[in-house]
């Protein structure tokens, strides 16, 4: 899978999804290290180890560089950024149940927005799936001959 590759600079003021979403009572904000262990063992749950992985570093990092979506006191969506590699967006995931709400999209802006206020210009995105998600989303472009990146080696 190639990665995708984000003008930071070039991304719209505000998170209309956050917005909407939190007048539906979803939350979307930063992780707080007390969560820590809530938030990767749900990611463990509802993912893959991998995954839980990088989002334990994400808590490693100052600020925690973890962007999760709750309701009622539950997750319901994840966001990482610096956890991999630095300036990597990902892993970001969404409950099953939960998806095609703009979760996902308000957890990728919010993140992006944060990576934009902590210096950096632009974002890349590791290993994508949803390619037009993210063209759509942010402008996001492909990066020519970049699979398999930087998972091509990793133990699995």
């Amino acid at each position: 899978m190639p990665d995708m590759l984000v003008k930071l600079y070039a991304l719209p003021d505000g998170n209309p999804d956050a917005v909407r979403l939190r007048e539906q009572g979803v939350e979307v904000r930063r992780a707080i290290a007390p969560e820590k262990y809530l938030v990767v063992e749900w990611v463990r749950q509802q993912f893959n180890q991998h995954w839980a992985s990088e989002c334990e570093v994400s808590f490693t990092r100052s600020p925690v560089s973890c962007y999760v979506a709750i309701a009622s006191n539950r997750v319901l969506g994840f966001a990482c950024y610096d956890a991999t590699m630095k300036n990597f967006f990902g892993p970001t995931g969404v409950a099953e149940p939960e998806r095609g709400r703009g979760i996902g999209g308000a957890l990728l802006v919010a993140t992006l927005q944060a990576m934009h206020a902590e210096g950096y210009a632009y974002a890349i995105i590791g290993g994508v799936g949803p390619a037009e998600f993210y063209q759509k989303a942010v402008g996001a472009a492909l990066i020519d001959g970049s699979t398999p990146g930087i998972f091509g080696g990793m133990l699995r």
